[in-house]
């Protein structure tokens, strides 16, 4: 490829903040895998945040890049699988689609097509455009691809605050993520958390039903397993709470080992696994760190703690949750899925069309 900016290229990065700041342009914080394209003539290549190319696992976004793009551009955005049936961004099936196999390949690009959403214009032609202020790059994506059609689109994009938090409450109903906040006179910097993110944060009391030990020692710590108990009164595997400190790792260990038990008759046995229950095993093994076991320790269902998250991906949580308090005071059968807040429904095809 002959292009102003050449592969690969970090992308630039935002820190988080509480509040939505204003004097921004402000946009939907999309949930999928950052990536910035290169396009030269009948080339393309698909970055990734981690500067490895994943060109060969998105073949129909490679086919939508040639037929929208310009001939010639670097176009920073977001690989996302929009399932709009269910009305939501679908992570858990993007995530599949890092498979080893061609043949497996071309099966999911066509059972769970993804798209690219732009957000970013880094070069056109021969123009290296990241040291123009962010506001003249968005108005030079909005011309290059005024005519771009579905998979591929341009993330809206308001300097309203008032917009700006009116999408911050409706958009999550559609399985977006929070904000992102640029300052209209910020040049493309890569790898500098120089933007904001403005994330949802709500808590919820979880069952702990089991724990994987730290990589550094046996007898620490690594995570703990969280569960909701649903409608049928079944304990879900909901995610898990792992940041803590060395000493309360190694506390942690000795004051859970009264809980430890077998898997029989434990709401994770293998028998819920086999029945397709959504339980910790179905993940012992990891794609994503070859090596890595994913093996736990089942704990009585007794003890329940206040976590803290940022929003659900299906009946789980989409990031790693975070350790708020005990709740002695709580039973566990009380820790179901009517505690969580619902987010305002909201339509994902719009979002996607709306600029």
């Amino acid at each position: 490829m002959q292009l102003p900016i050449q592969h690969p290229v970090k992308p630039m990065l935002a820190k988080p903040v509480a509040e939505i700041p204003p004097g921004q342009i402000y946009e939907p914080k999309w949930d999928g895998f950052r990536s910035i394209i290169f396009r030269d003539g009948d080339e393309v290549e698909i970055g990734s945040r981690n500067e490895k190319p994943m060109t060969r696992y998105f073949p129909e976004v490679v086919r939508a890049v040639l037929a929208n793009f310009p001939e010639r551009a670097v176009i920073d955005g977001e690989v996302i699988v929009a399932d709009t049936g269910r009305n939501t961004l679908d992570f858990e099936a993007l995530q599949q689609r890092i498979h080893p196999a061609a043949s497996r390949v071309k099966l999911l690009s066509e059972q769970t097509p993804a798209g690219f959403v732009a957000f970013d214009l880094l070069a056109l032609g021969d123009e290296d455009l990241t040291l123009l202020p962010f506001g003249e790059r968005r108005e030079r994506l909005v011309r290059a691809l005024a005519g771009a059609e579905p998979p591929v689109y341009v993330t809206p994009a308001t300097d309203d605050l008032a917009t700006a938090r009116r999408w911050f409450e409706q958009f999550e109903g559609a399985g977006l993520d929070g904000l992102i906040a640029k300052g209209p006179e910020l040049t493309y910097q890569p790898d500098k958390r120089v933007m904001f993110k403005i994330k949802h944060k709500r808590t919820a009391d979880c069952v702990v039903a089991g724990y994987r030990v730290h990589k550094s020692a046996e007898n620490r710590i690594g995570s703990l397993l969280l569960g909701l108990y649903d409608e049928r009164d079944v304990l879900a595997s909901v995610g898990v709470i792992g940041s803590f400190p060395m000493k309360v790792r190694e506390e942690l260990f000795e004051e859970l080992q009264p809980l430890v038990t077998g898997f029989e008759g434990h709401p994770w046995d293998w028998a819920a696994h086999a029945q397709g229950e959504r339980t910790p095993r179905k993940n012992e093994t990891s794609r994503w760190n070859s090596g890595k076991d994913l093996s736990f320790t089942p704990l009585r269902p007794e003890r329940v703690v206040e976590v803290r998250y940022d929003y659900m991906e299906g009946v789980r949580f989409r990031h790693t949750a975070q350790f708020e308090r005990w709740r002695p005071d709580r039973e566990p059968r009380t820790c179901t899925y009517e505690q969580l807040e619902r987010p305002v429904s909201f339509d994902l095809a719009e979002v996607l069309t709306s600029r």
